[in-house]
């Protein structure tokens, strides 16, 4: 069941984000007059197929990827038709060549502004500060001496600016020695380590053997984002704004973790540790019983944007996605980052995707946008046969201010083919040696669908 809903997603996820990108191409080559002879969705033999006007509009056997073909686009095929492709002036087949990536940017901004109207829990947001809610025993955190509270200001001398920044230097570094810069809040109990003020500390994260990412073992903050009144945690003090840093000792991780510290435990009296602005506080709550499970009366922060707001808040989104993505391929060639960790392929996208529809459509969208703007950037990589590889064989051919032989263009797009090919394999290497042993098991995949009804504890 499992993989025929990880099929599923990769299906529907894939056919709309290359259906946008073909688009692309289709609507701006139309715009200059140029003749479409083929729009296809996938490779390889016709599963499906409609001729209107002049173009075929087909499905393929093969759904990773699709094409649009447009008349006179191969040099042995020129002719003197002025609505050939290789008769249209370079300006314009560049911009053709620009439309499809610059369509995933487009179908980004539209998805991720869609879940910022619909609302969203911001746990994972950017506007996450990056204040440390709890710390794995034994983990690289506690050995650099990270405690619950502490804000981390630098990560190499750079500044950090919200949880989101943190977590990706950390992901990007697997047993790389990172210099922390953080400030300690005054805490209430003396017997807890360091005063307050700014520190420094050396966090080496471990490797994780499948993705061969780091991880350092720390949390976000748990925030508060409502508190019901006359509930639980009213009646406690607790505030909007403050985190649960722990529930009798124990740290908490997220706020399912809190709801399972609580759940089995009505009428008994909690000490919640919380961090309220640069201040810990001890307060004492009494959960209440209720069909559902003993309930403290709090939810999560749950953020709703207009639709003016969306767009504005999408694009600051995507840009930064598109600002990690382009400094994880830095690293990569910089060989501080494994290839493997990296790449993910057809078996990777379709388990991520099913997971992501299994969680709530939103997760999907994000996830989808995601793998568009990772399109875009791809396609505009100066390798043969790609959209960037032919705008620069244009721009190479526009200063010398004439084509290129047939002969050399052929070249150019077999050895362009012998890389995506090369590319794709290792993909498909990487997929089954990170995917494989956990196919094999049954599942145990237990999501939970966060709405704003559900985040009350």
């Amino acid at each position: 069941m499992q993989l025929l809903s990880n099929a599923l997603a990769f299906l529907f996820a894939l056919g709309v984000i290359v259906f946008v990108h073909e688009l692309g191409h289709y609507l701006v080559a139309k715009a200059f007059g140029v003749r479409v002879l083929t729009f296809s969705l996938g490779f390889g033999r016709k599963l499906w197929s409609h001729r209107r006007g002049e173009t075929e509009y087909r499905v393929s056997w093969v759904p990773l990827g699709g094409y649009v073909n447009f008349a006179g686009q191969e040099p042995g095929e020129r002719s003197d038709d002025p609505r050939e492709y290789l008769n249209r002036p370079r300006w314009q087949r560049v911009l053709i060549l620009l439309a499809g990536p610059f369509a995933n940017v487009v179908l980004a901004v539209i998805l991720v502004a869609a879940v910022f109207m619909t609302g969203f829990a911001v746990r994972d947001a950017k506007d996450v500060p990056p204040v440390v809610g709890m710390v794995e025993e034994g983990s690289p955190g506690e050995r650099a001496g990270l405690a619950a509270g502490d804000r981390v200001i630098a990560v190499e001398g750079e500044p950090v600016e919200s949880w989101q920044d943190l977590m990706f230097a950390i992901l990007t570094s697997p047993e790389k020695p990172l210099r922390l810069e953080f400030e300690r809040p005054a805490r209430e109990a003396a017997s807890q380590p360091a005063a307050a003020g700014v520190s420094t500390t050396t966090l080496e994260p471990e490797r994780v053997p499948r993705d061969e990412v780091g991880e350092a073992g720390i949390h976000p903050l748990v925030m508060i984002g409502e508190v019901l009144p006359g509930g639980a945690a009213a009646e406690a003090g607790v505030v909007v704004g403050d985190a649960v840093l722990a529930i009798d000792g124990r740290g908490i991780e997220s706020f399912a973790a809190l709801r399972e510290q609580v759940i089995d435990r009505p009428g008994e009296s909690l000490e919640l540790l919380v961090l309220r602005g640069r201040e810990q506080i001890r307060l004492t709550v009494v959960p209440r019983p209720d069909p559902r499970g003993a309930l403290i009366g709090v939810g999560q922060p749950f953020q709703r944007y207009s639709m003016g707001e969306a767009v504005v808040e999408s694009v600051r989104f995507n840009a930064d996605l598109t600002r990690q993505i382009l400094f994880l391929v830095e690293k990569i060639v910089e060989r501080r980052i494994s290839l493997r960790a990296s790449l993910g392929g057809p078996i990777e996208i379709a388990a991520v995707s099913g997971a992501a529809a299994r969680r709530g459509f939103r997760d999907l969208l994000l996830f989808m946008s995601f793998i568009s703007i990772n399109l875009f950037i791809f396609n505009l990589f100066p390798i043969p046969i790609l959209d960037g590889g032919q705008i620069l064989v244009l721009l190479v051919e526009g200063t010398l201010r004439r084509d290129l032989s047939v002969r050399i263009k052929e070249r150019i797009t077999q050895v362009g083919l012998a890389m995506i090919v090369m590319l794709m394999a290792m993909a498909l290497y990487f997929d089954l040696s990170k995917n494989l042993p956990s196919l094999l098991k049954p599942s145990t995949d237990g999501v939970e669908t966060v709405s704003p009804s559900e985040e009350r504890r």
